[in-house]
């Protein structure tokens, strides 16, 4: 039997490994289920939470509108309801992109200036 070394073809995700992803605690991921309707991990056996690629793009966006953007609760669950959030995930997304080019662009500069 192989293992799956790809984390892409991953399903499910525990509540740590996502606590993790998002640099917050495990007690905040379970206040944002019962905050958010929209995060909903399926529960295994013994209560484990277990979180799908579906759940982490929820938690995403919770954070980014709390987290990043200062919102309240409150205007967090407003801005989702207002649906909003295909908005605020385009947002995402082209600020991860961006970041990441950034992080390019430095690592080439830093590289060529070792070659002066």
């Amino acid at each position: 039997m192989a293992l799956n070394k790809n984390k892409d073809l991953k399903l499910y995700y525990s509540i740590s490994e996502v606590a993790k992803m998002f640099n917050v605690s495990e007690t905040l991921l379970r206040f944002w289920e019962k905050e958010f309707p929209n995060i909903k991990p399926q529960k295994a056996s013994r209560g484990i939470r277990q979180y799908t690629k579906s759940d982490i793009e929820q938690v995403k966006l919770v954070y980014h509108l709390v987290k990043e953007r200062g919102m309240t609760l409150q205007g967090a669950r407003d801005a989702i309801r207002r649906d909003k959030s295909k908005t605020v995930n385009r947002n995402i997304e082209v600020i991860e992109k961006l970041t990441a080019i950034r992080n390019e662009l430095q690592a080439i500069s830093r590289d060529m200036n070792g070659l002066v």
